[in-house]
């Protein structure tokens, strides 16, 4: 047995910075999160119009569980994908699994067409759990078990419940579940902020700890679950000129949002 266990890791970390930045998300707070999520981020949008024209919930929340788990090395922007993902299937609902559908979507889509292989065997390993399903399950999931569809995600594809994809596929499950079941659920402390390339370069603003472990820091000090914090700091980070201007639209404490990007 090594001595690691007992030992305290001291990271680096400034102080101040990360002082300001939980008086910020203090003042924010969660209800500035489902904002950002409902009427900023264009990716719900992208569901909402694909819940209209598809009319079935069911299979409406099973579409978007199975496109999260595939929503990784893209080859456009976050919010194309999403929008391409809702266009093709408002005018074509899977007739048969939802594997064979994303056969004939993967290899001519525009956004995502890295990695087609490997995203139609994912879906594969997926379809038996999704089809077992019913909507009041998935209901069940929403209301009082999105942890527990997060582990079960992780078992069935084989993948780290701390996985970027998991944690991605409980927070646009969430969008949709909302859209469906008409109320807002907060997502779960347990379950992290999504491990990525733009949150490891702004964690290391504030300290040299692991990502997960500091922002699961910041949400117990704050009270908003890590999830909510992504939802917070994407549009202060993205940058992209039309999500800043719905965040000035819609925020009204969109500058306060904004001086993120210069902690």
């Amino acid at each position: 047995m090594t001595l690691d266990r007992f030992v305290r890791i001291k990271y680096r970390e400034d102080g101040e910075k990360v002082q300001r930045l939980i008086e910020i998300l203090n003042e924010l707070g969660i209800d500035c999160a489902r904002l950002i999520e409902e009427k900023v981020d264009l990716q719900f949008d992208a569901l909402k119009n694909l819940r209209e024209n598809l009319g079935d919930d069911e299979l409406f929340v099973k579409l978007v569980i199975a496109n999260s788990i595939v929503s990784y090395q893209l080859s456009g922007k976050g919010e194309d994908w999403w929008w391409e993902f809702s266009k093709y299937f408002s005018k074509n609902p899977p007739e048969g699994g939802i594997a064979e559908a994303y056969s004939r979507f993967l290899p001519n889509s525009q956004t995502n067409r890295r990695l087609v292989a490997g995203k139609l065997k994912r879906l594969q390993r997926l379809e038996p759990f999704l089809e077992e399903r019913s909507l009041e399950d998935l209901r069940e999931y929403y209301f009082e078990g999105m942890e527990r569809l997060r582990d079960k995600l992780a078992k069935t594809l084989g993948s780290k419940k701390s996985a970027k994809t998991m944690v991605f596929a409980v927070k646009m499950f969430g969008y949709a579940g909302r859209i469906v079941f008409g109320e807002f659920v907060p997502y779960p402390m347990a379950i992290e902020i999504p491990d990525d390339v733009r949150i490891n370069a702004y964690t290391k603003r504030f300290t040299s700890e692991p990502p997960v472990s500091f922002w699961s820091r910041v949400a117990k000090e704050t009270g908003i679950s890590p999830l909510h914090i992504d939802s917070i700091l994407w549009p202060a980070l993205g940058g992209k000129e039309r999500v800043l201007e719905r965040l000035r639209k819609h925020c009204s404490r969109a500058e306060l949002v904004l001086e993120l990007t210069r902690l």
